[in-house]
């Protein structure tokens, strides 16, 4: 526990250094603009929050592949390297041009370690703690924001600011991130198998685990790769339908609960045959049967339990020819299925590589225009209107101390709610857990829009303004935010998870450059209001999308 925790920090340092970024900027851009005289400036001053952004979707379209050829680790390295080559341009910085290029390496680096380190730590960790362990770089990023925003406090309390200071922060600690990343981290273990790298695979297992004996896990990653190994000139995957099925939006069919346990001896009728394996066929390609996710049975009710991929249509089970009691053309087995009545919910899905990409593509879209940037704009309004801001000027405090002073407390609580869904990641679920907070998401944002559309009195309006804020963010970093990187770094076989990774990643990019030019424009266009009903119809389409299309996926075993 303490040592696969250790090695998820050391990754996650990628994801503390962007929150302690994204909080600096905000505390320094005040001393920023004066310095280069950017108040007439403002494509100028909207590029230096923006650019960011761009240069994180730029280097994640052209490393997503690289990961695949070369690693996880590689990735990690060289977010360090673009985080220590920003950090020297800003403190450098002589004038605006050398910042934006500073921005733009900064986001070079952002990028690789929001679509990466998710990733990495995935792989590295076991299977009973992987939602935990996920969790970590919402809970870096967090802190680091956090922390950063307290040392923008006590720097505007200074008589003379630094902003170049607080960037040399960052560049220490990423020459940290990168020795740690350098002599600590392995590679990943499901990567190194996904290439044929058993021996290495198994190192950096027993340097992950701190155990000499990980044969055990070996042999799992291994049975993912052994049939390529020697394949029948044909094969057939024998399953069964759980008998209540309904048809999804994409035609795939919804099932419930299941628990499947696959015997070499069962008492069941013979189970029909699903997905005949055309000869030459490999599971390597992008077919309507490509295995994406497997699970395991348990040794309840006695048997042999086998290896499973589970798929949204039904679940295969595909034994390596010499478990072939037959023919050598024809693998038959049995199974048994066990239905349990806990409510809705999907197995993993096995619908091609196409169709699970357009799971994670979704997540993203929908987590960019659930408003979470809209709220985190519209807080410091909010609040001032709660007379916070008021309160804080009778305690001498200016106005840019009184806002980092806020933006810091406001983070403080979130740490504690991730902190919870870190324990209940691997308890209930990714799912599941998104499944109980979108609707928080939805209450608070229609709480918003009500107490600025009905008039209830000054105190009324500042008391539910502050509520729904917080309920608001603590709910989203309980949710929505780290989950949907988790459940994409979990659907997709290693041979392509980088690629898939970096396409959900730029999407995710490309809406939140989409959601910083567009939300001035709907707050003339419609006010607070307007902007929060939006986001809540937008929050109620989630549920709906991840009700009815997106699995479950703790215990789920990767699969190379």
């Amino acid at each position: 526990m303490r040592r696969a925790l250790s090695f998820a920090i050391v990754a996650a340092i990628g994801n503390f250094l962007q929150g302690w970024d994204q909080a600096t900027l905000s505390g320094s851009i005040t001393y920023i603009r004066e310095e280069f005289r950017l108040e007439d400036k403002p494509l100028i001053d909207s590029l230096i929050n923006t650019i960011p952004l761009v240069g994180a979707a730029i280097v994640t379209v052209f490393l997503g592949a690289i990961s695949d050829r070369f690693g996880r680790r590689p990735m990690l390295i060289i977010s360090s390297v673009f985080y220590i080559a920003g950090s020297v341009l800003m403190v450098w910085c002589p004038d605006v041009y050398i910042l934006l290029l500073a921005r733009l390496v900064f986001g070079f680096g952002i990028g690789l370690a929001v679509a990466f380190v998710a990733a990495y730590i995935t792989e590295v960790s076991p299977p009973e703690m992987r939602g935990l362990l996920s969790t970590l770089p919402q809970l870096m990023g967090s802190t680091g924001t956090t922390v950063a925003y307290d040392v923008d406090f006590g720097m505007s309390l200074q008589r003379q600011p630094s902003w170049r200071l607080l960037f040399g922060g960052i560049l220490f600690l990423a020459i940290v991130n990168l020795v740690f990343t350098v002599f600590l981290l392995p590679e990943a273990p499901t990567w190194l198998v996904s290439k044929g790298r058993m021996e290495e695979a198994k190192q950096a297992l027993q340097r992950l685990r701190g155990r000499e004996d990980v044969s055990g896990e070996m042999a799992l990653l291994a049975e993912g790769v052994k049939d390529a190994v020697r394949r029948p000139k044909r094969r057939i995957a024998w399953g069964r339908r759980p008998a209540a099925t309904r048809r999804s939006l994409l035609g795939s069919i919804l099932l419930d609960p299941v628990r499947i346990r696959w015997k070499r001896h069962a008492s069941n009728e013979q189970a029909e045959v699903e997905n005949p394996l055309r000869e030459g066929e490999s599971y390597a390609s992008d077919d309507m049967y490509t295995p994406l996710l497997s699970d395991h049975g348990t040794n309840e009710g006695g048997g042999d339990p086998k290896r499973v991929i589970l798929c949204m249509e039904h679940s295969v089970l595909v034994i390596p020819e010499g478990d072939a009691s037959e023919t050598d053309e024809c693998v038959k087995a049995k199974a048994s299925v066990s239905q349990h009545p806990s409510g809705p919910a999907m197995v993993p899905p096995c619908g091609g590589i196409k169709h699970v990409l357009f799971l994670g593509i979704g997540m993203q879209i929908l987590q960019q225009f659930a408003g979470i940037n809209g709220v985190l704009y519209y807080t410091p309004q909010i609040l001032e209107q709660a007379g916070v801001g008021i309160l804080l000027s009778e305690m001498g405090l200016t106005s840019v101390s009184s806002s980092l002073l806020v933006s810091s407390v406001i983070f403080t609580l979130q740490l504690p709610c991730i902190l919870v869904a870190m324990r209940l990641m691997d308890v209930i679920g990714r799912r599941s857990l998104l499944l109980r907070t979108i609707p928080l998401l939805i209450a608070s944002l229609l709480l918003l829009v009500l107490v600025n559309t009905v008039d209830f009195g000054a105190v009324a309006h500042a008391a539910l303004s502050t509520v729904s804020v917080v309920v608001y963010l603590c709910s989203f970093v309980m949710g929505f935010g780290p989950i949907p990187s988790i459940i994409c770094s979990e659907i997709f076989p290693t041979r392509v998870r980088g690629k898939c990774i970096a396409a959900c990643s730029v999407t995710g990019w490309l809406c939140s450059i989409v959601v910083a030019f567009t939300l001035p424009l709907m707050q003339r266009a419609v006010g607070l209001s307007g902007v929060c009903g939006a986001y809540a119809f937008v929050c109620v389409s989630s549920l709906g999308f991840i009700f009815f299309l997106v699995p479950e996926t703790k215990g789920a075993v990767m699969t190379p």
